[in-house]
């Protein structure tokens, strides 16, 4: 390798690394901020916070390598041109090219490299981060009742609208459904508020309910007395109710329950995942079809009668009123509206689901073109800020740091833009991914090719010049 290749390699890696380590930090603290409800007021391990932060790092990498890399191209060449190092290079016969030679190699491997990441370590970390998460939660069940939604405690599911107290042992607008037998919610109890009364030494939790309902609806085996719909209600001014919390003792942080996330997934386990949960969204059609089709009576409609042979009619042939008397007449209605109701209830359903697997299979095939996306963002972002740094001829920590932010946020607004779009089937998976790729491509060409040929952004000249000639001709022609 000679000199000048050395000195700009080492240039940039002096630049690239502690560049990196500042963004991750930052980036850090903004994940830690993020999750900072599930963390605190735990009685965590340090050693568990340290597994939460490595964990979490990893996924940080496809936002910091890229921006890094941006950065530091325009403060490295900026550099450059701005102490006339470049040229120095010129007047030796050293053109752009030449010296950018190095360290796209560089960038070509550092592009593998991503993509080997964000293959292998990426999906190892998510889904041991997820994991991680969710046993965390388990430690301190208290902290698992959030507001306005159903938690899921011991053997009840409680909703509360509001939390309050010192610490949050206070409950307002109670609703819980106990878990029974029956798989269903049979047994609802409604309060005012209540109080949750714990002790370190049980584990077991107190639920003081105050001014509420009890509601249980009661199981029967007749056909006939089901169709009453027998219950229970009773009246209460305090209800208690004991929750056995014993089986969350003893949480094993390192435990593996999660792992078909779309973002736990390498590329041949995606292309697996993509390949059955498409045939799984094609056979749900197909059955969906065979189903209305058998309800309704499809395929025995032409079964004993010979198309052919069917005279053509001016009217309709067919008077329920001729063949059939009125309660005949009321049992074909009410047989053909139930016929109707059922399957327009299947088609609902069948469209619901459908939808949410069709948005889970976009989600997966956007996560399998990430990847790839990864390596060639970052060999293009570097042809997007060498060239701009030698242009405008700046480095340092000012401009190159505000043109570099603002140039990475609209490559990032953009792919988020796309992925959503994508995501609910506005536009193919593949554009959700690729778009913000295909933004800055045309992009580095163009500062490329202005930089090498020593040329500004814009040739505002090409647009000055012809008006000053147009300025200049008529102020030199003669009054009359």
């Amino acid at each position: 390798m000679k000199i000048l290749d050395r000195y700009i390699l080492t240039t940039f890696i002096k630049t690239f690394f502690p560049l990196f380590i500042i963004i991750m930090f930052i980036l850090l603290l903004q994940t830690i901020w993020l999750f900072i409800s599930e963390l605190a007021g735990k009685d965590l391990d340090f050693s568990v916070i340290i597994k939460f932060l490595t964990f979490a790092t990893p996924r940080l990498i496809p936002m910091i390598l890229p921006l890094t890399i941006l950065l530091t191209s325009i403060m490295i060449f900026g550099n450059f041109a701005e102490n006339y190092e470049f040229a120095a290079m010129k007047s030796s016969g050293i053109s752009l090219q030449r010296a950018m030679r190095t360290l796209s190699v560089f960038m070509f491997f550092l592009g593998i490299g991503a993509f080997l990441f964000s293959n292998t370590v990426i999906p190892s970390s998510e889904k041991r981060f997820i994991n991680l998460r969710r046993n965390i939660v388990k430690v301190k069940p208290a902290m698992v009742i959030t507001p306005n939604q159903f938690n899921d405690l011991g053997d009840i599911n409680i909703k509360v609208a509001e939390k309050y107290g010192d610490n949050d042992e206070f409950l307002r607008d109670i609703i819980i459904h106990k878990k029974g037998v029956r798989p269903g919610n049979f047994t609802v109890i409604k309060a005012m508020d209540g109080e949750l009364r714990g002790n370190i030494n049980s584990n077991l939790v107190t639920l003081i309910l105050n001014d509420g309902n009890y509601y249980d609806e009661i199981h029967q085996n007749s056909p006939q007395k089901r169709k009453k719909l027998p219950f229970a209600k009773a009246q209460f001014k305090q209800y208690v109710l004991n929750i056995d919390l014993s089986s969350l003792d003893n949480v094993d942080m390192d435990e593996q329950q999660y792992s078909k996330g779309y973002n736990m997934l390498n590329v041949n386990e995606l292309k697996n995942e993509i390949d059955s949960l498409s045939e799984q969204v094609n056979t749900d059609l197909k059955n969906m079809r065979f189903e209305i089709d058998r309800r309704i009576g499809f395929e025995g409609i032409n079964r004993n009668i010979k198309v052919d042979t069917v005279q053509k009619t001016a009217n309709d042939t067919l008077v329920l009123e001729n063949y059939f008397d009125i309660p005949k007449k009321i049992q074909i209605y009410e047989i053909a509206s139930s016929n109707t109701d059922g399957v327009l209830r299947r088609l609902d359903n069948t469209k619901s689901d459908q939808d949410f697997k069709k948005r889970a299979l976009n989600k997966y095939e956007m996560s399998l073109h990430d990847k790839y996306a990864l390596g060639i963002s970052c060999i293009l972002l570097f042809f997007v800020g060498a060239p701009l740094g030698a242009i405008i001829r700046k480095g340092g920590l000012g401009l190159p740091i505000v043109i570099g932010v603002v140039l990475f946020l609209t490559y990032h607004f953009i792919g988020i833009f796309a992925k959503n779009s994508a995501e609910e089937g506005g536009v193919p998976p593949f554009v959700g991914s690729w778009l913000s790729t295909f933004v800055i491509f045309p992009l580095s060409i163009f500062l490329t090719h202005r930089a090498t040929t020593d040329q500004g952004i814009f040739n505002l000249d090409a647009i000055i010049q012809p008006i000053k000639k147009i300025f200049a001709k008529r102020s030199s022609k003669p009054k009359k």
